[in-house]
């Protein structure tokens, strides 16, 4: 079939997981409209009108085999991912993670999608879902309020909802080097005479119980109407750690454990680390240090960090609200609308939780539209691939059960724990699983 013949795409949304789509449509000669109501209306964490811009953090987490995130990478990679191709080239130092300069990521996201001649770019809000023809709702967790009610009337469910956190961003001239040191836990990935990729403030006992105290103490931001609303475990503000428990954090993005003092040999009872957010490392993330405080606060308990004394922040935390819909109770296995098929649901607001776990779902929402617009049935990766088994979490999961999850180990099938009398380590299992993983995805794409 021509590209001619084929049916153009409508694709609602041009962050990570629309990106994703409109690319993998594009390439495979299927027109797209994408729309995008950015910069024209702005959600409460975006700053652009570029595409697949990042609002939480800069960094895609770990890009190893012996996580699932890692493996989710190496999938991507061979499914010819735009976001990946792109996040290594913006990648900045992070140790084992995978991190990027997070302007100039989206930046190339942007210009290889408007390079696309088969995307057509639509501005402004969508304010009613399209009637007929094949659409991709991809408007992630910040879908402006009056497109979410069009989805709650679509879906006849109600919506569901939590709170999301943003971590602080501090200019690196001012922190304070005489106290912060750069090394990188138990030195991994750092050659003998370099220094880390964390920068690290560190604490003393009494220090510490002192910030934590500071933390709980501080003025919050008010939900309103919303208290009852839960956060995601893995986007935790910072203060609600420490209400859990005075040791949370130090177990947690405090955790003291591998980052001795390069120079003295110094142990630590807490460290706070800042990560690069752009390639130049001018400006530093605050690891785990998503919060709720008014900015007011922030500035107040930041700064009694040692080393953050005299910080200058580019930018403080803030909260904006993240939803998500019933997906086992309305997707099916290939991400389509069970009451209306030629509707496609993609990203986060499907209850995926993660930039690459979006974008990863706007992968396959892509490659599953392109097979319907050539009058194909989609066929799904199977279950024990990393993407396989997201989609299994989104359309099997128990609807009670149903909750934003990140890739992890438990999604996908356990590895072999021993072989005769040998035990397999955890680093070795995983990294089985995920040699397995790839073998069947490279067998399903034959397939495919």
């Amino acid at each position: 079939m021509s590209e001619l013949s084929t049916p153009t795409v409508t694709i609602i949304g041009a962050g990570l997981a629309g990106s994703e789509a409109a690319w993998q449509l594009a390439r495979r000669g299927i027109r797209v409209r994408l729309h995008e109501m950015r910069p024209q209306l702005m959600t409460p964490a975006h700053k652009t009108g570029n595409c697949a811009e990042l609002v939480c953090s800069n960094t895609f987490r770990a890009d190893h085999l012996e996580n699932a995130v890692g493996l989710l990478h190496e999938e991507m990679r061979r499914l010819d991912s735009l976001i990946m191709r792109c996040g290594d080239e913006a990648r900045i130092p992070a140790g084992t993670a995978l991190a990027v300069d997070r302007e100039q990521f989206s930046e190339l996201v942007t210009r290889a999608l408007k390079n696309e001649p088969l995307i057509e770019f639509v501005d402004g809000e969508v304010t009613e879902i399209p009637a007929e023809g094949l659409v991709l709702i991809a408007s992630g967790p910040l879908t402006s309020d009056t497109l979410y009610e069009r989805i709650k009337e679509l879906t006849g469910e109600d919506r569901l909802c939590f709170f999301d956190a943003i971590a602080p961003v501090v200019d690196a001239e001012s922190i304070n080097m005489d106290v912060a040191f750069w090394k990188n836990r138990y030195d991994k990935n750092v050659e003998e005479g370099e220094a880390g990729d964390y920068l690290n403030c560190p604490m003393n006992e009494q220090q510490y119980k002192t910030f934590i105290a500071e933390l709980v103490a501080a003025e919050k931001v008010a939900f309103k109407g919303f208290e009852d609303i839960p956060f995601f475990d893995g986007c935790m503000p910072i203060e609600e750690m420490a209400e859990r428990g005075e040791d949370t954090p130090r177990f947690g993005p405090m955790k003291p454990v591998g980052l001795d003092h390069p120079e003295t040999g110094e142990r630590y009872y807490a460290v706070v680390q800042l990560r690069r957010d752009n390639r130049m490392g001018s400006l530093l993330n605050m690891v785990g240090f998503q919060t709720k405080m008014t900015y007011g606060e922030q500035k107040r308990v930041f700064t009694t960090i040692p080393g953050l004394e005299n910080a200058e922040f580019f930018r403080l935390g803030s909260l904006h609200r993240n939803t998500f819909i019933k997906s086992p109770a309305l997707l099916d296995g290939t991400l389509r609308l069970k009451s209306d098929p030629r509707i496609l649901f993609a990203g986060q607001i499907t209850g995926v939780e993660g930039y690459v776990e979006s974008a990863s779902m706007g992968l396959m929402a892509g490659r599953f539209l392109a097979d319907i617009a050539c009058g194909r049935e989609p066929v799904a990766p199977p279950s024990d691939t990393a993407h396989g088994a997201l989609l299994a979490h989104i359309s099997q999961t128990r609807v009670e059960d149903f909750q934003p999850m990140n890739i992890n180990f438990g999604l996908l099938p356990a590895g072999k724990k021993r072989d005769g009398k040998r035990r397999f380590s955890r680093a070795e299992r995983r990294h089985a699983v995920s040699d397995r993983a790839l073998a069947v995805l490279d067998q399903w794409l034959r397939r495919c």
